[in-house]
């Protein structure tokens, strides 16, 4: 019975939707996930059948399977998604999704690294190296602009307008943004460009990107993973760090000096403040401690 559903939902998403096929997967398996459950509790029900309680018992069985949060959360997305095809289609008549409350996610934070242990890392690189200099541009750049990963390999030398401290950066969905650029960072561009990235062979079409490998190609992602995990190794530091952390750090630190959200929202390029406020540690008990030092209420 409820393979034709299943086949008419999953033509709907491929040419409806024009879903990816890895999409469409993803959806099929939410909804194969739920006739399992109807089959393990040998129900003979139809989609119009199915109401908010029945829902809310599906939930509490894959929970019980140890299903994590995020993956209950993925399921309900494709419960919500088939009901909509069943609304269209006139499989139904009512959405029982509707009131049906996803678990809440919890939103980790990666590790942050003090300014000192930045500075640790970056101490850590070996100038005598020909690579040297451009991994002393790279990661003062990527602190000094809270660039992505992508974002510092794409970068281009006609998006430098280090004459007046900016760079121009392409972001997620190309879009472009201008970030201020400190006095460290460019003057450790220039030095690479002027005593290391001009003696490189360069391949035709690599002319514009800044920074190279050795033969002359832009770097990968993964080399500057590669190149960051040696210098976290030499500079005795445990914690997790990544490309991202350089990033998590700028923001972090700047929000921590004061700096307006707004303007970290813009430096970082997210769409959404609400992405931002991720970067900031006001933790609860921070939060807490700032309303009974400032607030007349709670004064002794």
């Amino acid at each position: 019975m409820w393979e034709a559903y299943k086949k008419g939902y999953k033509a709907w998403l491929q040419l409806e939707k024009s879903l990816s096929d890895n999409s469409v997967e993803a959806y099929m398996h939410d909804i194969n996930k739920f006739t399992e459950y109807l089959l393990f509790k040998n129900l003979t029900i139809t989609p119009t059948d199915i109401d908010l309680k029945e829902l809310e018992l599906f939930l509490k069985w894959i929970h019980e399977l140890g299903m994590t949060a995020s993956s209950q959360a993925r399921i309900i997305s494709g419960m919500r998604s088939f009901y909509k095809y069943c609304l269209l289609e006139q499989i139904s008549e009512k959405d029982p999704t509707v009131l049906l409350e996803s678990p809440k996610l919890k939103r980790l934070l990666p590790d942050t690294l003090a300014f000192e242990e930045i500075e640790q890392i970056i101490a850590a690189i070996d100038l005598s190296k020909p690579e040297g200099g451009r991994n002393k541009a790279i990661f003062e750049t990527m602190y000094s602009c809270g660039l992505r990963v992508s974002e510092v390999v794409n970068l281009k030398i006609s998006s430098l307008y280090l004459d007046v401290g900016f760079i121009k950066v392409i972001g997620k969905g190309d879009k472009q943004r201008l970030v201020p650029i400190g006095s460290d960072a460019i003057k450790f561009i220039n030095l690479y460009r002027n005593n290391n990235r001009n003696k490189i062979n360069i391949k035709t079409g690599q002319e514009d990107f800044l920074f190279l490998n050795r033969r002359g190609n832009s770097l990968s992602r993964v080399m500057i993973f590669l190149i960051l995990k040696g210098l976290v190794k030499i500079a005795g530091i445990k914690k997790n760090v990544s490309p991202h952390t350089f990033r998590h750090s700028f923001a972090t630190h700047l929000v921590e000096g004061g700096a307006d959200l707004r303007a970290v929202q813009e430096m970082l390029g997210h769409e959404s403040i609400t992405t931002t406020e991720i970067y900031t540690h006001l933790d609860r008990d921070f939060l807490r401690s700032t309303l009974q030092q400032f607030h007349p209420a709670y004064k002794v």
